[in-house]
Order: C-alpha cells, then sequence, then structure tokens
C-alpha cells in the first residue's frame, strides 16, 4: 500500500509574506563565506525586514547574523575578513554604518550622522571606508558653492517650499531631490570620525578603491546644467591622512558611466556605460589608467545588467552578468578577447546578482523555482545550490514553463522570430483562458521575478495561461532589434504580441479569452492595445505612460529619455508623440480596464493613470482607478506590503470578473451604444488579429 502525499497548494496573493528575497551578497576574503541581505516582511507591522545572514560555500546551514526590527543592507567584508561593515537604520532616524564580527556578537554604530549613508567602499588596509552620504544642503542657494559639505546639517522640513531651478529636481522612490547632494566622506574605522572628500554642485555614485588605496575612482554628475543627468568618471587621489587632491576628470564619449571596477594589478578600470543618455542598455568599457586609453570591450550587443563588475585575481577577466535573449547570465570577458564566455546560463531562470573570488556565488530564479544562492568556479562547472530559504515554494501546484520562439511581422513585411516564456498549469490541458503581460521598457525583456508579478503564479495554478514575449524594442537581443521601436511605440510591437497569442490559439492551447496587462511601458501596451485592437475582453493597466507629450514634461526621467525613444523633443515630433499615446485612441475601447497607480510614482505620475480613467469614463467603458498613497513606480514589486497584497488580489479579482463577458459595446454620456456588439474600429494598417501567410 502506497501513501500519496499532502495535495499541492494553490498560489495565491498572500504568498508574498512567505518569499525570502535574497538583495545582496558578499565574498570573504578566503572565499570560505559569503554574506547575504535577506529580505522578508512583517506581515504585522506592514514593513519589510532585512537581515545578514552567512552562507558557507562547503554547504552546511546558513547562519543569521542580525536580528531585530529594521534594516541592515549592504553587507560588505573587510579587506582582512575579520568584520562586516553594513548600513541600517537601527537606533537611527537615517541609515547609518555599522560592524560586526562573523563570529557574531553586538554591532557597533560607527557612523552618527544626521544624513544618510547610501552606500560605502572598504579601503585596502581596512582602517578607512569611503562613505557616500546623502547630505542636506540650502536649495535657495541655487547650487552655489557653500563650503564644505556638513554631515550634521539636519534635513529641512518636508512642509518647506521646495524651490525647483534645474534639472533634475526629482527622483521616483525619492522625491524631491534638490534637498540634497551626494558626496564622499572617509571614515576613521577606529574612531568614527570623517573628513569630506567631495564638494560641489554634483552627485557622487558607484565608488572603488585602486588597489594601493591611494586614489579613489567614481561616477559623478555633470555640473553642466543641460547635462546633469549624464555621468562620468572621476579619479580623486586620497593621502593615508585623509588629505583628498583635486579631482580628475575621466570624461569620454560614455554618457552614463557607473559600476567601475579596478583590476587587481591597478592597470585597468572596467565599467558599464551607454553613450546615449537616454539610453538604458550598457555595455562594457576598459580605461587603461595610465595612458588614459579607453575601448570598449566586444560589440554593441553585449549587454551588461547592472551589477558589481568582477575581476579575476590575474587582472585578466572580467565576470559579469549579461543579458542575453531574454536571460541573465554569468559570462566572462578575457580582455585580450573579442567576446565573452559563458559560464552560468539557467534554462528557466535568471541571475539576479553576484560575486566573486576564487569562486562565484549568484543568486538565481525563474517562474517555477524561487531566488536561492548557489557557487560555481571560474569555468562555471558543477553549479551547487547552497540555500533553502523558500522552501514553502515546493509546496505549491508545479507550474509548467515553456521557453518559445514565435514567428512575427517585423514590420518591414518579413516575418522574424521572437522569443518569450509560456507558462501553463500542471498536465495537458487545452482552451485556457490567456493573459499576455507585457514588460516594462521598452528597452528591457521580461523579468522572472516572483516579486515583479506574483499574479502569474497565481492565475496560471488556477487554470490559465501566461505568454510573455520580448517583442521588438526588448534589449538583450542586439541594437538594431531595440532601436528599431523608436518612434514607433505600440505600431511594431502590439502584432508581435497578437502574432504570438495567435499560434497558441492555433495549437488550441488558448480560446478566445484573453486579457493583457503590464506596468509602465507594459501599462502603455495595455493602455493602447484595447484602444487600438478588439483582442483582449479585459486590460490591467499600472503605472502607464498614457501621454508622451505631458510624460515628457511630467517623468523624472521623460526630458531626457522620451526625445531618445521618439527620435526627438515633443516641438519637433509632437503629431508623432500625439499619434503614439493611448491617450489617442483609449476612447474606442470596449475592453474593462483597472488602472493601478502609485500616488508617488515619479517615473510615470499619477495624472498618466488619470488622463486614462477620465477618458474611459466619459466614453462609457468600465474603468475603476486605485491609488496607493506613498506608492512608487515599483509599486507592486517593491511596495508597502499591504498595497501590493491590495493590487494583486485586484488584478487576479479584475481578470477573472471579466474574463467570461465577450466585449460589449460601450455606453456614452447619455447611455447610448457606441457602435456594434463587439466591435470598434481599427487603423487600416493593422488586422485585429495576425495570421501568417
Amino acid at each position: 500500500m502506497t501513501t500519496e502525499g499532502p495535495a499541492p497548494i494553490r498560489f495565491t496573493p498572500e504568498d508574498i509574506f512567505l518569499e525570502q528575497r535574497i538583495t545582496d551578497l558578499d565574498l570573504a576574503p578566503d572565499g570560505a563565506q559569503a554574506v547575504i541581505e535577506l529580505k522578508s516582511i512583517d506581515r504585522d507591522k506592514d514593513e519589510y525586514l532585512s537581515h545578514l545572514w552567512l552562507v558557507a560555500m562547503d554547504g552546511g546551514e546558513p547562519r543569521q547574523l542580525t536580528r531585530g526590527s529594521g534594516r541592515d543592507t549592504v553587507p560588505r567584508w573587510s579587506p582582512d575578513g575579520r568584520l562586516i561593515a553594513f548600513l541600517s537604520d537601527r537606533g537611527s532616524e537615517q541609515p547609518q554604518l555599522h560592524l560586526i564580527s562573523p563570529a557574531g556578537g553586538e554591532a557597533r554604530q560607527l557612523t552618527r550622522f544626521k544624513c544618510s549613508v547610501v552606500d560605502f567602499a572598504w579601503r585596502p588596509g581596512g582602517r578607512h571606508i569611503a562613505a557616500v552620504c546623502a547630505v542636506h544642503v540650502d536649495p535657495l542657494r541655487r547650487g552655489a558653492d557653500t563650503g564644505e559639505p556638513d554631515l550634521q546639517r539636519a534635513a529641512r522640513s518636508s512642509k518647506d517650499p521646495e524651490l525647483v531651478w534645474r534639472l533634475p529636481y526629482k527622483s521616483d522612490g525619492q522625491g524631491y531631490t534638490l534637498g540634497t547632494r551626494l558626496h564622499v566622506a572617509l571614515v576613521d574605522v577606529g574612531s568614527g570620525e570623517a573628513t569630506m572628500l567631495t564638494r560641489g554642485d554634483f552627485d557622487v555614485s558607484k565608488i572603488a578603491w585602486s588597489p594601493d588605496g591611494a586614489s579613489l575612482v567614481f561616477s559623478c554628475s555633470r555640473e553642466d546644467p543641460h547635462e546633469s543627468y549624464c555621468n562620468d568618471l572621476w579619479c580623486l587621489a586620497v593621502g593615508q591622512d585623509a588629505a583628498a587632491g583635486e579631482r580628475q576628470s575621466w570624461r569620454c564619449q560614455v554618457a552614463s558611466a557607473s559600476w567601475p571596477a579596478w583590476s587587481p594589478d591597478g592597470r585597468w578600470v572596467a565599467f558599464a556605460g551607454a553613450q546615449d543618455g537616454g539610453d538604458s542598455v550598457m555595455r562594457l568599457w576598459l580605461r587603461d589608467v595610465a595612458s588614459g586609453e579607453l575601448r570598449a570591450l566586444g560589440d554593441a550587443s553585449i549587454e551588461v545588467v547592472q551589477n558589481p563588475l568582477q575581476w579575476s585575481a590575474d587582472s585578466r577577466r572580467i565576470a559579469f552578468i549579461q543579458a542575453r535573449r531574454g536571460g541573465q547570465r554569468i559570462a566572462a570577458f578575457d580582455i585580450g578577447a573579442g567576446s565573452p564566455e559563458r559560464l552560468v546560463d539557467p534554462p528557466r531562470g535568471q541571475v539576479a546578482m553576484m560575486a566573486a573570488r576564487e569562486r562565484i556565488v549568484y543568486a538565481e530564479e525563474g517562474v517555477d523555482h524561487p531566488i536561492e544562492l548557489h557557487v560555481t568556479d571560474w569555468t562555471g562547472a558543477e553549479p551547487r545550490r547552497l540555500t533553502d530559504f523558500n522552501a514553502w515554494w515546493r509546496e505549491r501546484t508545479p507550474l509548467r514553463v515553456e521557453r518559445r520562439g514565435f514567428d512575427a511581422p517585423d514590420g518591414k513585411g518579413r516575418i522574424e522570430r521572437v522569443e518569450g516564456w509560456v507558462v501553463l498549469p500542471p498536465g495537458r490541458r487545452s482552451r485556457l483562458p490567456l493573459l499576455v503581460d507585457v514588460h516594462g521598457g521598452p528597452a528591457s525583456y521580461v523579468s522572472l521575478q516572483f516579486a515583479t508579478a506574483p499574479y502569474w503564479q497565481i492565475l496560471a495554478s488556477r487554470g490559465w495561461a501566461i505568454l510573455a514575449i520580448d517583442a521588438v524594442g526588448s534589449s538583450s537581443y542586439g541594437r538594431e532589434f531595440i532601436e528599431r521601436l523608436n518612434g514607433r511605440w505600440g505600431d511594431l510591437d502590439l502584432p508581435q504580441h497578437l502574432a504570438a497569442a495567435e499560434a497558441l490559439r492555433r495549437e488550441d492551447l488558448v480560446d478566445d479569452r484573453a486579457a493583457i496587462a503590464g506596468t509602465s511601458y507594459g501599462g502603455f501596451m495595455a493602455a493602447w492595445a484595447i484602444g487600438t485592437c478588439k483582442d483582449f475582453r479585459t486590460a490591467t493597466v499600472s503605472a502607464p505612460v498614457a501621454n508622451l507629450e505631458s510624460h515628457f514634461g511630467s517623468s523624472d526621467s521623460g526630458y531626457y529619455a522620451d526625445p531618445y525613444s521618439m527620435d526627438g523633443k515633443p516641438e519637433a515630433n509632437r503629431q508623432r508623440m500625439l499619434r503614439l499615446s493611448p491617450m489617442a485612441h483609449i476612447e474606442q475601447a470596449c475592453a474593462p480596464v483597472l488602472l493601478l497607480q502609485g500616488k508617488d510614482d515619479q517615473r510615470c505620475p499619477v495624472a498618466q493613470s488619470e488622463e486614462l480613467f477620465v477618458k474611459l469614463q466619459r466614453s462609457g467603458t468600465p474603468a475603476e482607478m486605485v491609488l496607493y498613497p506613498g506608492g512608487s513606480h515599483r509599486l507592486i514589486g517593491q511596495g508597502k506590503p499591504s498595497h501590493r497584497l491590495d493590487a494583486i488580489q485586484r488584478i487576479v479579482d479584475w481578470l477573472e470578473r471579466w474574463i467570461d463577458i465577450p466585449l460589449r459595446p460601450p455606453q456614452d454620456a447619455r447611455g447610448e451604444s457606441r457602435g456594434g456588439q463587439g466591435t470598434r474600429p481599427t487603423s487600416p494598417e493593422r488586422k485585429s488579429r495576425w495570421t501568417p501567410s
């Protein structure tokens, strides 16, 4: 007689409270263990917790190093491995530097600034730490030099007037930013005394010490107000007595230089960067420190995911996370070679972060498995999983995840192959309802993070099919594929989403019950789709770009990102931006729409959703809008836990409420039908369904 185990449990919105996410990591100098930041949720307090854990590379149970309320973040080993520095808001309104022994015990608070510490790097030798601090400044001085940055200056009241005189003046997740500047202080590890190393009307980020500890290289915003969204590399000589020399600019043709990493022999600095300030796709660059010679590593199709670059001990190879064909893999560049070598390439997952010394440790996850820590060597041979923080996942309904290719129109009268993911319930099923989920960007690709779209697992475990493709405009497939969408949002990529959905229908895998969802650019696409075709019975639109002209002037990045995506500023391409805005077509929508919006979203501000909602209401299309106080652009993945739960539950409920109801013509303000049953105008160049010839 056999005994069956317990029946699998379906995924639910409450599963977000079970997930434990690895959000940062660092390897000890001897490579024997890693320290990680593990993020979880305190449901009762409706807040996040982050604690540090130690994970041995040779196996064994992970050991929790820090406890208590609050968030312990950015753990970094000292050069001799005797201490771990980290940031924490314990006992302070602002995150400060703390030190703890890897053997355990009480942490010691090192800094007590009135401003927050946002990043740091140990100086070789271990006597000092370079700390990037959000120093409070007086915005009424309009950027004029106010002398030495004051680490003990208190922040202005949140009720004070907020003077705006330059761009950028706000940032998503931070709000108004002209009251602070990011500068570097050198902190003595023994005493906690700090000496400012930088000053001026600019922001510093992503710092790295030279191997001898004599120089600090960092990413720095340009002081030219017309280019302040761009970042150059600067180098600063720092004496052993903490005296700082003059900044030396390493300005070059790269407009967004970041993540510098000094080679162990001191000869090279590798960094990531894009040549246009509006371009979000970065490649690898290498600078010869002595000569100043700069060269790109590999061709422009080799895309770097934002993560610290890792040098091999012999200064010959650079390990990095590469975005390639919709995946995130670990690759290594021999600086004398022309192409990277693949080290770790999960077939159904994406590498989220990595660190390296003699071995490479990394976190990886996929739609059908949770994020955990793994280790391998510089050959990528025999990777091993080290942690099991999310064992609860194995109790859930197992899902089928397929990597698929689809034939789709390329916009030039030909057919091309596009790739993506199909998520299905277990077993052989047919004629399922379909959710087409569109990623943000558009110069991005499908994310496999559970936190980003947990409604995938929920819907699939309830009998839905999920389709998520990397349509034209997606990154990780080469420059031509990305740039072809510039100035043609919606026109080129919507037919590809429809072609992939039609392929699943021809297989009888799904039926005519289709919905569309997306956030940011995905929100743009969901709104664009229901206004220009009749293939979707309902839509959920989160944090969308709705009106390109107003987005240019209201988004924290619209004034430089939108001209890049639209091939020109609004005054030059006003008619194009109007035509490509969902607002120009949304009154034709018949599909009921759920709008989700963080009220403090500075990337796609609340008015973008409000414009859509008002027009939908006035045209008679069923629509609801949910606003989340304090919510940023990353509401669903990183927002307040209770808000995330509410949003996820609403998405699932909305889709299941409307998916079985065929399209109906909306009612106008007088209660009269607009158009025939289940029909609406479509543009003459696009069919409602694409069928290959």
